[in-house]
């Protein structure tokens, strides 16, 4: 196979197909199996997923665009012979400064496909009724239903979150549109509607409750991504002489209930360039998130294992924002375990999708839990050092350092000193910047550890501590009784325990116990 074009940022379908010169992932056997089995759909993916050349797909299919497909699996498993009229909106240009914004938005995208069509305005003054109009229009006019295709649904309220008044009063601009396709089903033969976020549909579908959600269904898990089946099949070029498992170590990983798939963005990327590097956390920095985790005092490494339930996934709306579903929704974590009870209830196991995400959300996350960049940055590269040479004395002088540089006005404002969480959220999130293999909470069969953390042939077991003012060695002492090294206990395995006790006047180490297992 030769070599072909990399369709990094394109997301317009008749390019990327147009004289076969980029490679393409089919997703067509998915987008047919959703017209064959049902009508009314919302899917739910992260920024920069293919939700966008999903839609576009979508529509040059219903447009019968025959030739752009010249080779896939829709070339002779749909009838072309039919074309069906388009209605595409979308709201992902831009940030939406008011609802006069968005009506304006809405006003130039209804006026092209009225002209598109031939077809006069109705109702200009009132948008629902005009797109009421439209849609009706546009079926008597070609005599098919109508497809609609809907991507960035809700990009207006999201951009708006951290100022609730006006992300309200964009959703309840936005409901009164969704409404409309209810009202006009008899005219409509396909809708998907696609976004970032899963607002509840009682605050933004209340009138669309025919709407099927498919962000969960194990069967169109990989309708947007690339599966390991994809990288062998067609980007098969591109994998000579890479290393195929760090490749999938840093961006594969992201789950909704089937089919693993890696971030498309970041591939692509890491393929142009041949270096590993958090392309697609770089292209957004998730400052609301990270407000809303510091806030809330998060323990950091809960972040790597998280129960929750499809309620609470579910629960997103402007004046509700449950952190869980705003990470999951997001990809900053995905679905590790899906488990139902006797109950009948789902439960939902959620972390880190892959390394890219662990190492630079955490990257961002430890300045707000104290820690300044620029130190945490010189003190995680003496502690990496430290780490893989054994040099447990360097380990304590880098962990020493990196706690006195939190600076004492950040503890006056977060009064998190006497908590062990507190120094565990710290010390566990500047290792898991460094993308290392680091487990919190390890469950063994005599309890938790803190935190392991696995480095080639080498194991480090910590166990925290706060304490008043002076060291006790229970730290290490509870490491040892437990016997938390049998879980590990291998050939040619080293095992390295850590007894960390930290002081509440002191703010920072006073023992430091070690020994080998």
């Amino acid at each position: 196979m030769k070599r072909k074009k990399l369709p990094i940022g394109i997301q317009t379908f008749s390019e990327i197909r147009e004289h076969d010169a980029y490679y393409y992932v089919d997703k067509t056997p998915l987008a047919l199996q959703l017209v064959d089995q049902g009508k009314h759909y919302f899917l739910s993916r992260p920024r920069r997923f293919g939700k966008s050349l999903l839609v576009d797909t979508l529509k040059e299919l219903f447009e019968g665009n025959q030739a752009l497909f010249e080779g896939l699996h829709a070339e002779h498993h749909w009838d072309w012979s039919v074309q069906y009229p388009v209605l595409r909106l979308s709201f992902g240009a831009g940030i939406m400064q008011s609802t006069a914004d968005l009506n304006s938005s809405l006003d130039q995208q209804l006026s092209r496909i009225e002209t598109q069509f031939s077809i006069p305005a109705q109702f200009k003054s009132h948008t629902p009724s005009r797109l009421r109009s439209l849609i009706e229009q546009l079926h008597h006019q070609s005599g098919q239903r109508v497809a609609i295709l809907v991507d960035e649904y809700d990009k207006p309220i999201l951009d708006h979150l951290t100022r609730p008044e006006l992300a309200t009063h964009m959703r309840d601009a936005l409901r009164s549109i969704y409404s409309v396709f209810k009202d006009g089903d008899a005219h409509v033969k396909f809708v998907l509607i696609t976004g970032v976020s899963k607002f509840s549909k009682v605050s933004l579908f209340s009138g669309l409750n025919n709407l099927k959600d498919i962000t969960l269904d194990p069967r169109f898990s990989a309708l947007c991504g690339y599966t390991e089946a994809d990288l062998d099949i067609v980007f098969a070029p591109e994998l000579e002489d890479l290393d195929r498992e760090a490749i999938r170590r840093w961006y594969n990983g992201y789950n909704w209930r089937g089919t693993k798939v890696y971030n498309p963005f970041d591939l692509l990327l890491y393929f142009d360039r041949r270096e590993f590097r958090p392309f697609w956390f770089e292209t957004g920095t998730p400052t609301f998130l990270v407000d809303l985790l510091t806030q809330q005092h998060w323990f950091t490494p809960d972040l790597a294992q998280r129960q929750s339930n499809e309620a609470i996934l579910s629960s997103f709306d402007v004046d509700h924002i449950a952190p869980e579903a705003l990470l999951w929704q997001t990809g900053y974590l995905t679905l590790h375990k899906v488990e139902q009870k006797r109950s009948g209830n789902w439960i939902y196991t959620l972390g880190y999708p892959n390394q890219e995400v662990e190492s630079a959300l955490n990257d961002v996350l430890l300045p707000a839990y104290g820690p300044p960049s620029a130190e945490a940055l010189i003190t995680r590269s003496h502690m990496e050092d430290a780490l893989f040479e054994q040099n447990l004395p360097a380990l304590r002088q880098s962990i020493e350092a990196l706690f006195a540089s939190i600076p004492y006005e950040w503890y006056r404002k977060n009064p998190l000193a006497n908590f062990e969480g507190h120094y565990a959220s710290v010390f566990y999130s500047q290792l898991a910047a460094l993308g290392l293999n680091v487990q919190p909470e390890d469950i063994t069969n005599k309890g938790r550890i803190d935190l392991s953390l696995k480095l080639d042939n080498t194991v480090y077991l910590f166990e925290f501590k706060v304490v008043p003012e002076a060291a006790t060695g229970e730290a290490l002492q509870q490491l040892i009784d437990r016997d938390y090294t049998a879980k590990y206990k291998a050939p040619g395995q080293t095992i390295i325990l850590v007894g960390i006790e930290f002081s509440q006047s002191q703010r920072n180490v006073v023992g430091f116990d070690t020994c080998r297992g």
